[in-house]
């Protein structure tokens, strides 16, 4: 709405040059008066169908229209010396005659329509040129050279995970958290899909970008980046890592091939899953645990359980005991790809003991 306004404004501005033009006193002798009218009128028609043919994305409008006019005036003022030399150039080779007022007319006339279109250009350019963040002058961006936090940029999967919600909630991430036009069509693409599966992804990873948009511990920006995104990058990871490139910002995920191929074209990631195992408590052989067991292992005799964060436990002798807590000594514990996995062993020999879960089904009586 208002770049309309200002393409309307920007026609009468233009009109009005020339309606300047044919009251000018030092113009009113020249024949072909009305055509200055006509010309600047038609050059404000050009330029804003120019301008609307080549759209792009917008910035913060009260900084872009200050900065829009700044660059626009010193522009003009630069073309005013260029457009002077023109005129005398035009008048030296005219056949007719012109008096010092009437080049006098002819040059503020044209340094009239050079410095509107400018201003025009200059204002309607930043308005819709992208919106960066973090900047010291406005829409200049400094690229950081100390150190200090990064905006990071949300995939779809992180969304779609919803632990991120959990993560902002602590406070532990104070950067700005960003994320990409192209990663909400996504969700709004799964969550418009027959599948069930997948459209209740979509659902839920707009539901946690609308949570983290409500979040007043973080500042979630929505960038659309459409109008220079790459035509040839199709897939969303490889658009992902470009625009994360362009705003040296960090992806946080939890797709191991994204944080391969983002490393590759050296972006720093985040890995969710990662960081999830990072946080995990340490522990140490010998150290006393309790864990159901819920089936049986691999290998005879094994049970295997989990630990409320998820960690797999594969306990020795541990069979007997399914559906049952039992207390286990730790033996040891190794960190795979996919996450942290304890071993241990009970025994009656004082390595550890088991007992029955108080939800376990009491023994059958003969």
């Amino acid at each position: 709405m208002i770049l309309h306004v200002l393409r309307a404004l920007f026609v009468l501005t233009m009109a009005a040059i020339g309606w300047f033009a044919i009251q000018n006193t030092a113009l009113t002798t020249l024949s072909s008066v009305w055509l200055f009218m006509a010309c600047a009128v038609t050059v404000g028609v050009f330029v804003v169908c120019g301008d609307i043919l080549a759209p792009r994305t917008k910035l913060s409008i009260l900084s872009g229209t200050f900065l829009g006019l700044v660059v626009g005036m010193v522009i003009a003022y630069a073309a005013s010396f260029v457009v002077s030399l023109l005129v005398d150039q035009f008048t030296s080779i005219s056949s007719h005659p012109f008096t010092a007022e009437e080049r006098h007319g002819l040059v503020s006339f044209f340094n009239l329509m050079v410095g509107a279109v400018c201003c025009y250009l200059a204002i309607s350019f930043i308005l819709q040129t992208k919106d960066d963040f973090r900047f010291i002058v406005p829409y200049v961006e400094f690229r950081k050279q100390t150190k200090g936090s990064r905006p990071l940029v949300l995939d779809t999967n992180v969304l779609i995970d919803g632990r991120i919600t959990e993560i902002i909630d602590t406070g532990m991430i104070d950067s700005q958290i960003i994320v990409p036009q192209f990663i909400i069509d996504e969700l709004q693409i799964l969550a418009d899909n027959s599948d069930k599966l997948k459209r209740n992804k979509g659902r839920r990873g707009l539901d946690v970008l609308q949570r983290l948009r409500a979040n007043k511990k973080t500042d979630v920006l929505l960038y659309d980046s459409s109008a220079r995104d790459a035509k040839e990058l199709t897939d969303t990871d490889h658009k992902l890592v470009q625009f994360s490139m362009e705003l040296n910002a960090r992806i946080l995920t939890n797709d191991v091939n994204l944080k391969d191929v983002a490393q590759l074209r050296g972006v720093d990631v985040v890995n969710l899953n990662e960081l999830s195992v990072a946080l995990k408590p340490i522990v140490l052989p010998g150290e006393r645990m309790t864990v159901r067991v819920l089936k049986e292992g691999d290998s005879p005799g094994q049970g295997v359980g989990y630990l409320e964060d998820g960690t797999m436990v594969v306990v020795e002798q541990g069979r007997p005991f399914v559906n049952d807590e039992v207390e286990f000594v730790v033996t040891s514990a190794i960190q795979t790809k996919n996450g942290k996995m304890i071993f241990g062993r009970v025994g009656e020999n004082g390595s550890g003991s088991a007992k029955r879960a108080s939800n376990a089904s009491p023994p059958k009586s003969l």
